[in-house]
């Protein structure tokens, strides 16, 4: 069986047309399917609506939560209540065409364990397609693993790699680079990203810059080890200096004809403050980064609360490899 996580949030414009859009693409899947929708504390009237669809069609789930906990956290809540063999994730505003899914589904029955989306052509404005590009390119450059250029979330995956991803406790979390993480035959599919079907885009400028913060902190080291290569050169550039005046004063010793007498003013030992102290701060807020995910983890709270469900038996049969986690905590 399939099962489809669709994480929501505030998306009451779009759900008639995706279930729509589900039901006319599924004869194309040759499988069965469940709808694992999960309501990220919206404030319209999705949760309403996701009600009515499951009286409708019990094939539709739902779960919701006490509050927004964030995209990432919903599609792994959503991965912790599939039960198919294989799963897949799709986002509410139909921009991953549902209509694919059978391309991804032949390549799984071929025995790759996670085939995921290739984003060929993105109908957002230059700014955001730009970020996007720079974004996965200093992913990559960044990343201690291979996570593959211009993918998402939109993807397939075997119930192997799901139940590896559900016994990983991290707080923050980016599923597309624990999914590249885990290993096994991973393929790319290119695909055109579509245009948001109705409402709102619920990823800000903010959400964007944190989403690429967790991807680039989560999966590397490197962010520190370039502040450690910078602090070097400051230091060796710093010690050039030293032997520099040291010779000039008790010497006279000039380099291309310079001396220190030939600069007026303190110009350039202010740029010079002004640019370290910058630094200094900056690489004190990679610190800290590192650091506030620190925190997180060994706070060990809930990774998520849900607050109403719809269509599921008793919890963890589905959970025949995972732990139950804090996350499964419900009221």
């Amino acid at each position: 069986m399939l099962s489809i996580v669709i994480p929501l949030f505030n998306e009451e414009e779009n759900i008639p047309k995706l279930y729509e859009r589900i039901v006319g693409a599924s004869p194309t899947w040759n499988s069965a399917f469940e709808a694992i929708l999960v309501d990220d504390g919206s404030t319209d009237r999705t949760l309403s609506l996701l009600r009515k669809l499951y009286q409708k069609d019990s094939r539709f789930k739902y779960i919701s939560f006490s509050r927004n906990f964030g995209h990432q956290t919903a599609v792994s809540a959503g991965l912790r209540y599939t039960t198919g063999d294989v799963i897949a994730v799709i986002d509410a505003d139909l921009q991953d065409p549902p209509e694919e899914l059978y391309r991804f589904l032949d390549k799984w029955r071929q025995g790759y364990q996670v085939v995921y989306g290739v984003r060929t052509k993105r109908k957002e404005n230059i700014f955001k397609r730009s970020a996007y590009y720079i974004f996965y390119r200093i992913l990559a450059w960044c990343s201690s693993i291979k996570i593959p250029l211009d993918s998402g979330d939109f993807c397939i995956m075997d119930r192997t790699i799901v139940d590896w991803l559900n016994v990983m406790p991290e707080r923050n979390r980016f599923v597309r680079g624990l999914r590249s993480w885990i290993g096994y035959r991973q393929i790319g599919i290119p695909y055109e990203r579509h245009k948001r079907f109705a409402g709102e885009v619920k990823y800000t400028f903010q959400k964007l810059l944190r989403l690429a913060l967790d991807g680039m902190i989560d999966f590397s080291y490197r962010p520190l080890q370039v502040s450690g290569i910078f602090g070097l050169f400051i230091c060796f550039f710093s010690l050039v200096s030293i032997v520099f005046f040291f010779l000039h004063r008790i010497l006279g010793f000039r380099v291309f004809g310079y001396s220190p007498q030939d600069v007026p003013g303190f110009t350039s030992l202010i740029l010079a403050t002004l640019f370290l102290g910058g630094a200094q701060l900056t690489t004190l807020g990679l610190f800290g980064e590192y650091l506030g995910r620190i925190f997180d983890e060994v706070k060990q709270r809930p990774l998520y609360i849900v607050k109403e469900q719809d269509g599921f038996e008793t919890k963890k049969e589905a959970y025949n490899t995972a732990t139950l986690l804090p996350g499964d905590i419900r009221i």
